[in-house]
């Protein structure tokens, strides 16, 4: 039988057996479409009673690769382990795939990822009344709005900006250029910026079209990003340790909490494990615009 029979018989075992809530039965229908994406992308055209544990332990890589807070991984693998344990419970499996899954032991800890109260409340703690206000709020806002890396963010072109279609070109690792949608919060803070004041910055020779530059006309570098970020984070004394990659991190997740499709998140923030030589064959523009307008808590 297919994913969908499983997962409806799934559902009506959620809601009748375990009584949950309506809400709480989307949480797990959820975890299981994620998955469901991940094969997809990844090409494996299997069904439930297929799976390995090794495609779940990948899984589960994939999703930290993104940017996955280690909370999100917890919820997925508990909403994961539920589903199997259910096929198990059907005796449409003999034995659970899931059974010994854990979180997948990474070489590095995970930057913390930022709630969005604690990210507004960031953005407010900016001087606006300064020049170097208005061009850290822009910048900030672009980080959080696109989930650019921070050599993206200060190689950003006023060029590469398309105001009329909400959307940013972005040179991204390996020289490899892709199309990202931009909120409206960001975007306000942009044209403020480079058309208020921007345009009264003497700009150096061969920074002409760097969208953020110092007030000595050069090039923001990585450097002063980080500083400035950490300057906000302790100016409202936020414990959490912070940096730019913070801000793609909570990016990524607040769009996979909220509902957004792996693939779509996956295309927008530029990761090398898309298998395509073209640029921007996945998704479709309206596409990715969409997502951004329906899940980004700043949209």
């Amino acid at each position: 039988m297919s994913w969908h029979t499983y997962t409806k018989q799934y559902k009506t075992y959620l809601k009748l057996e375990r009584s949950l809530a309506e809400n709480s039965v989307e949480a797990y229908l959820a975890d299981v479409t994620k998955f469901q994406q991940f094969l997809a992308i990844k090409e494996r055209n299997i069904t439930p009673i297929q799976v390995s544990q090794q495609d779940l332990i990948d899984f589960l890589e994939f999703i930290n690769e993104l940017g996955m807070s280690a909370f999100t991984q917890a919820r997925m693998i508990s909403g994961l382990k539920s589903f199997f344990r259910f096929l198990v419970y059907e005796e449409v499996l003999t034995k659970d795939p899931s059974e010994l899954l854990e979180a997948p032991k990474l070489g590095r800890k995970l930057p913390d990822t930022l709630d969005l109260p604690e990210i507004e409340q960031l953005f407010d703690s900016i001087d606006m009344s300064t020049p170097e206000g208005q061009r850290n709020r822009a910048m900030l806002e672009t980080l959080y709005s696109s989930g650019l890396r921070v050599s993206e963010l200060i190689n950003l072109k006023i060029s590469n900006i398309h105001d009329d279609i909400g959307f940013l070109r972005v040179i991204g690792k390996g020289s490899k250029e892709r199309l990202v949608p931009i909120g409206r919060s960001a975007l306000k803070h942009i044209k403020i910026f480079r058309d208020q004041v921007r345009i009264h910055i003497k700009v150096k020779q061969g920074f002409e079209d760097h969208l953020f530059i110092t007030k000595r006309g050069k090039a923001i570098s990585r450097v002063m990003v980080f500083m400035i970020i950490k300057d906000l984070a302790e100016k409202i004394g936020l414990k959490k340790n912070i940096s730019p990659h913070t801000f793609r991190h909570s990016f990524a997740t607040h769009l996979i909490e909220g509902g957004a499709d792996l693939r779509a998140v996956q295309e927008m923030l530029g990761h090398e494990s898309i298998t395509t030589t073209e640029i921007y064959t996945h998704l479709d523009r309206d596409y990715l615009k969409q997502i951004i307008t329906q899940f980004h808590p700043r949209s």
